[in-house]
């Protein structure tokens, strides 16, 4: 059993490598997949487990402290680890640092969906908000979308937002901050969403056809940054069914409002990753939504470990 740090293996891993173990990974059988969601106010521990024969067997346990970035000295606002083991013989394989396999799943997850729903000739994207994901979806849209040519970064916070745009511009991305989320929105092909509202941030009627919106922020029942608009028009995915319906406000909310039922949800990545439909034309507004959930953290894990283990 080896312990993998995040210092161990992050300079090691690329977004189109993660995106191709996560679409692999979607071809084999159906995970089995547990979740427990313990609250406390704004605090979390979230506890998501998950069962591929071939694979092997993922518990992660993470917690969501948000206030911690703004302590003196700030702390990481999500922290913990995962367990692989192997589904022969149940052995622990490796335990992996949480946020490693946090950050290159939760992105991974994103740009694999937008590579069936996003349109291929996309040149503008917009990232709402400017946390830890922020960063790592402008490192994955980047390396998966070449044909990128415009990044805007838009957060409630004009000086984290500029601090974040300093630091990738240190790895050659100029990222154009502003303070006018609505006019960004019209503008951009590709709109990243990833804060911790509880109410939307995105307007559908901000969202011109054509559009690829990836909503990753919301993992709680009270939890959403698309409005009713948004997710009532567009084209609707989610990257498991099972760790989305009913799990998450983003579909909770207007569910129970009667805006749609679990009908709207056009397919998952199994679907996707499977010869699904995803966009059927250059002017349908998409929304993918990324639950995020523990088949996945099993097939990063599990990529993470077997490129460790060939030390390439």
């Amino acid at each position: 059993m080896k312990y993998i740090s995040f210092e161990d293996a992050d300079s090691k891993l690329s977004w189109v490598e993660t995106a191709n173990a996560l679409e692999a990974g979607h071809r084999l059988e159906k995970a089995q997949i547990g979740d427990l969601l313990l609250s406390k106010g704004d605090r979390s521990l979230l506890n998501r487990g998950a069962w591929i024969d071939g694979v092997g067997l993922a518990l992660k346990s993470v917690t969501v402290y948000p206030e911690n970035p703004s302590k003196i000295p700030p702390e990481p606002s999500v922290q913990g680890a995962m367990l692989l083991f192997s589904s022969d013989t149940g052995a622990l394989k490796a335990i992996l640092d949480g946020p490693l396999v946090t950050k290159w799943k939760t992105a991974g997850d994103s740009v694999l969906g937008a590579r069936f729903l996003a349109r291929k000739n996309s040149r503008c994207l917009l990232v709402v908000g400017a946390g830890t994901v922020a960063k790592s979806l402008f490192q994955a849209y980047r390396e998966v979308f070449p044909g990128l040519s415009e990044f805007v970064l838009w957060n409630r916070s004009i000086d984290k937002a500029e601090t974040l745009a300093q630091e990738l511009a240190k790895e050659g991305l100029q990222v154009r901050v502003t303070d006018n989320l609505q006019e960004a929105a019209r503008q951009a092909d590709i709109i990243c969403s990833a804060t911790m509202a509880k109410d939307p941030v995105l307007k559908g009627d901000w969202i011109r056809p054509g559009t690829h919106v990836d909503l990753i922020g919301a993992y709680r029942p009270d939890m959403r940054e698309a409005d009713d608009d948004l997710m009532r028009k567009a084209r609707l995915f989610v990257d498991a069914r099972e760790t989305t319906l009913g799990e998450i406000g983003e579909l909770m909310i207007p569910m129970a409002a009667g805006v749609f039922d679990e009908t709207h949800v056009m397919g998952d990545l199994r679907d996707l990753c499977n010869g699904g439909t995803g966009r059927q034309s250059d002017d349908d507004i998409t929304v993918f939504k990324n639950g995020g959930g523990a088949h996945l953290d099993l097939m990063t894990g599990n990529m993470i470990v077997e490129k460790m283990e060939r030390g390439d």
